[in-house]
């Protein structure tokens, strides 16, 4: 995957990569590395020494003006790559228009960070080389450039880092240091052996880097260490160090040794260009510097939160509008205060705090606190509450009594609804007992049609319970539950009243925005991330919403008798619906079709 979105703003190569056509057409050099695909288009072999030495050449010469000279046996840069370090320095020290003076450690046979740092902004370099053969492309790669005044090249002993190479500039203060340190601890560790994961790609790019140059003891993390221990020695001569790295794994541990020596400011950044990613660690002694946040923070913060979405065709909307008035509405509603209606119904089974909050005109915003997790195992919830109801202790009406023995048989005994003779000689008597509720036209003719089968009613809050008491029936009138019941009372009522407002509400999982649009003839459902403890509360509960809003549409009852055809949910369902007619009409005259 190509990592150039996530360049440095500042990269020229963010946005516009190199044209290799343009290029080559321009520099004969160049142009003998280019081939054509079977696409028409310009590639590069990057598995080539020569190649990816005359792309950099290249590129240094058209876009800044620099001529270098780099032999094969040495490390090639690429040029986006430093380009990155370059800009993240200028971000550290606080911009690009005062001079300033850096320390470049192994700066290579290019001399390309104080090549690319003195050509753009004019600062001083001191560029210290340990290698005879890059220390002497280096000189002659300043001197055919006229920088000789801005950067000095300094031949150092093996193993020498900042003390030995500050040993003469006591007296100068540097802003910054930069390093490019050997990544490798051996030719195996080089060479992807016991470093590398084995499901990552090959390396798409030909590492031609010298022995010096990619390779130390300890490898790269052993050498950030020793430059650290520099550091704690020189601590303000410079404003900043810093030290790109090649392996992730290598963050960690240094931002330890770090927090471990007490060093004040730290942080690190990320370079991302074509498909290298590299990383950065940068550390001051000073309290006055600015310490730029890492680019994954800044990214998370950001990257657009897109809301979880979904949408209800015109077929499901018109068949949630003909339900309606099962829940309230007014006759004829428009399609978001259906839907909104039908998820305010939803969220009060939830018990889930909403209200509604402005928003445009064909839209309609409720602002959710979800303080419990009601939307999962909900059947068993609902089971477990039947029982509890059936299991609880029924008191008399006044007037009869009950003995011991009466009360165990009515744990005993199950509850059914007598046949039509028992009931009828028995309802009036109950209903003139004090504290008892008179029965419903309705509920009465159910138990009269039920055939001693078991019928729970959730308009009648009271049951006749036969109890058998020496070789007597009696009905005894049971309450539902201890609370004073009317029958008007809804099971909703009886529940523990919520507070009103959600913003009242001080614990809670999550808190989110759903947003109800029309979408032409179709509806649309939108909830957005507001603040909370865990995302995936969210995502269950928008399933959760979506699945009731569509099971809606089928909750029909079905006839008796004959067969019944499902249909999947689909974009078009003419073909099946037809199909399904023919069937109807030819061999199942009692078959539906839904």
């Amino acid at each position: 995957m190509s990592l150039n979105k996530s360049m440095h703003p500042r990269n020229r190569y963010k946005d516009k990569p190199p044209d290799f056509a343009y290029l080559a057409s321009k520099y004969p050099d160049f142009e003998q590395h280019v081939h054509t695909n079977l696409a028409g288009r310009a590639m590069l072999n990057f598995k080539e020494p020569e190649a990816v030495r005359a792309l950099t050449c290249t590129l240094l010469k058209e876009d800044f003006g620099l001529t270098i000279d780099i032999p094969l046996e040495r490390l090639i840069p690429t040029v986006p790559l430093r380009l990155n370090y370059i800009h993240w320095v200028e971000d550290l020290i606080g911009g690009r228009g005062e001079p300033r003076r850096g320390i470049d450690i192994g700066t290579g046979a290019s001399c390309i960070y104080p090549l690319l740092g003195a050509s753009m902004n004019g600062w001083h370099y001191l560029a210290t080389e340990v290698d005879d053969i890059c220390f002497d492309y280096a000189t002659r790669n300043v001197e055919q450039n006229n920088l000789s005044d801005l950067i000095k090249v300094v031949k150092v002993p093996q193993k020498t880092l900042l003390m030995d190479a500050l040993k003469e500039e006591s007296a100068i203060v540097y802003d910054f240091c930069m390093c490019n340190p050997p990544f490798f601890a051996n030719q195996l560790e080089a060479k992807g052996v016991n470093s590398r994961n084995s499901r990552r790609p090959p390396p798409s790019s030909v590492n031609t880097g010298g022995v010096t140059e990619i390779m130390a003891e300890g490898g790269e993390l052993e050498f950030v260490k020793r430059i650290i221990h520099d550091s704690l020695q020189l601590k303000t001569r410079l404003r900043w160090y810093s030290c790109m790295l090649g392996k992730k794994c290598s963050l960690a541990p240094l931002k330890e040794e770090l927090r471990k020596q007490g060093v004040p400011k730290v942080t690190h950044t990320e370079f991302c260009q074509g498909r290298t990613m590299r990383w950065a660690l940068a550390w001051s002694f000073y309290d006055d510097v600015t310490v730029p946040s890492p680019p994954s923070k800044k990214r998370k913060l950001e990257k657009s939160r897109k809301p979880l979405t979904f949408m209800l065709l015109q077929p499901t909307v018109k068949e949630l509008q003909s339900q309606a008035s099962s829940i309230g509405c007014p006759s004829n509603p428009r399609p978001v205060e259906t839907i909104t209606a039908w998820l305010e119904k939803t969220l009060s089974d939830l018990k889930v705090l909403y209200k509604r909050v402005p928003c445009g005109r064909k839209e309609q915003s409720l602002f959710l606190t979800v303080v419990e997790n009601n939307w999962i195992h909900g059947r068993q919830r609902r089971r477990d509450q039947g029982r509890h109801l059936r299991e609880l202790p029924r008191a008399p009406p006044s007037g009869i009594s009950t003995t011991p023995s009466s009360v165990t048989a009515q744990h005993h005994s199950s509850t059914q609804i007598p046949d039509s003779s028992h009931s009828d000689s028995h309802t009036p008597t109950a209903a003139q007992g004090p504290g008892s509720v008179p029965q419903s036209g309705t509920n009465r003719a159910n138990s009269q049609g039920a055939s001693g089968q078991e019928v729970q009613s959730q308009e009648e809050e009271t049951s006749c319970v036969p109890v058998k008491d020496s070789g007597t029936e009696e009905d005894v009138i049971m309450e539902s539950s201890p609370t004073s019941i009317t029958p008007n009372t809804t099971l909703a009522q009886t529940e523990v009243t919520q507070p009103q407002s959600p913003g009242a509400v001080q614990h809670f999982l999550f808190k989110c925005l759903v947003n109800v649009k029309a979408e032409e003839q179709d509806v649309a459902v939108e909830i957005h991330w507001v603040e909370g403890q865990n995302k995936d509360l969210m995502n269950q509960l928008c399933t959760y919403l979506k699945n009731t809003l569509f099971s809606g549409e089928y909750q029909k009852k079905w006839p008796s008798s004959g067969p019944k055809v499902y249909l999947s949910r689909a974009q078009d369902t003419t073909g099946v619906k037809q199909y399904c007619e023919i069937l109807t009409l030819s061999s199942f005259p009692t078959m539906q079709c839904w």
